[in-house]
């Protein structure tokens, strides 16, 4: 007698047929477990294509369909695409528990994932076999891609907006392809290449402890104006939400910006210069941290002396503000903690060379690791950048492109470097 087990990635006595098509095309995900969620989109007969590109690929996929999902794409066909038995319906076999415990799989891919599945998620609803798998994922901090499909107007939903927000920094989303009014899933070519990306970058920082600094400071002439800048803090952010995907443990010392700072990572939120120096100061003195990313834009001048109430408008009559320099808080970093990573960073609209040699006095100002010297008026405010990376062993890198993939490529960079001192 042929005895089934499900757990196993194949029957007891033979590798399912379905499984000769493993690698065929390549091992880039060679070795890796990847459940396959699917939710009752009119896309989700795309998910046999997908499940099959991975499985060329190396994977060994576990499909889990949401039991309204099955209308659209049997749990037979799945079954037969990956060779592994289709979870619907969770049981007393605690289907969600081994599949997805901690160290059981490697990438959680919701292919395709509706409105209705991204906001049960977003608020900790558990009542489909998805959903359920997602809630176990999450707190194993297992990568998670989710490729979102619906209606346009139903994608632009403020609430949905605020759930999407909720779980950036937990989840890798795609973004879905706008045509015919319609929020249509990426092709499964998209999502292969992100799959691959996330699982090749993933834990890179595992056991890691990151201090990033980001969002503009506010400097007060009296009790309700205040000296500012145009930092939106997505770049901070956008190394929060990397760092936290590689593994590591993540303190986000915050400002004022247009990005909305991470909801799950540790988060000390800051007013002025002097705030922020204090809190890196507390932080450096009550642990240790492997990186620091000093990305705050931090005003460089402060009023000399604040009122403590409202100044008065004095129609035409002229204001004569003192200004003082504020302290730069990236120089005490090194003296706080001198083996710790450190990447400073420098903004200005110049040439190339004068701003690789900007960068290069920095580096030697703060005893720094590694400067990311930016275009100014391409970055800031935007959701790409234009930046020179200058290391301490005197190379320069370019690169160019949207804020996450750029903390995305220097984290990991920056992670080989910590981990061989290490």
């Amino acid at each position: 007698m042929i005895r089934r087990d499900w757990q196993m990635n194949d029957w007891d006595m033979h590798i399912h047929p379905s499984k000769d098509i493993t690698g065929s095309y390549g091992d880039a995900l060679k070795g890796r477990k990847v459940v396959l969620c699917v939710t009752a989109s009119v896309a989700a007969y795309k998910a046999v294509d997908l499940a099959r590109l991975l499985m060329r690929h190396g994977a060994d996929v576990y499909p889990v369909l949401t039991r309204k999902a099955t209308r659209l794409v049997s749990s037979e066909l799945l079954s037969w695409a990956t060779g592994n038995r289709a979870v619907v319906d969770l049981t007393w076999e605690l289907e969600h528990i081994q599949l997805v415990d901690k160290g059981r799989a490697d990438l959680i891919i919701i292919y395709p994932c509706t409105a209705n599945t991204l906001s049960k998620i977003a608020n900790g609803i558990d009542d489909t076999s998805v959903t359920t798998i997602a809630s176990v994922a999450l707190g194993s901090k297992m990568p998670i891609i989710v490729a979102l499909a619906m209606h346009e107007v139903m994608y632009h939903n403020p609430i949905l907006v605020r759930n999407i927000r909720a779980l950036e920094g937990l989840v890798e989303f795609i973004e879905p392809v706008m045509e015919e009014g319609k929020a249509k899933v990426a092709e499964p070519e998209h999502v292969l290449a992100k799959a691959v990306e996330v699982l090749r970058h993933v834990r890179l920082l595992k056991g890691k402890s990151v201090l990033i600094t980001a969002g503009a400071t506010v400097e007060y002439i009296d009790s309700i104006r205040v000296i500012t800048n145009l930092s939106s803090g997505k770049f901070g952010t956008a190394f929060a939400r990397e760092a936290m995907l590689m593994g590591a443990d993540v303190t986000l010392i915050y400002g004022h910006g247009s990005s909305e700072p991470l909801a799950n990572v540790r988060l000390i939120r800051v007013n002025t210069s002097r705030d922020m120096l204090n809190a890196v100061t507390n932080e450096l003195r009550s642990r240790h941290y492997d990186l620091v990313i000093m990305n705050a834009a931090v005003a460089d001048f402060r009023p000399s002396q604040i009122s403590s109430r409202k100044i008065e408008s004095r129609g035409d009559d002229m204001l004569m503000l003192r200004l003082e320099p504020t302290e730069k808080i990236v120089d005490v970093v090194k003296g706080l903690s001198p083996d710790t990573f450190l990447i400073a960073f420098k903004a200005d609209d110049c040439s190339r060379e004068e701003l690789i040699a900007k960068a290069r006095a920095k580096l030697q100002e703060c005893n720094g690791d590694m400067v990311i010297a930016n275009y100014a008026s391409k970055s800031i405010g935007n959701d790409t950048c234009d930046v020179v990376i200058v290391s301490k062993d005197g190379s320069t890198v370019d690169i160019h492109g949207r804020k996450d993939d750029v903390a995305r490529r220097i984290l990991a960079d920056v992670s080989s470097r910590i981990n061989y001192n290490g």
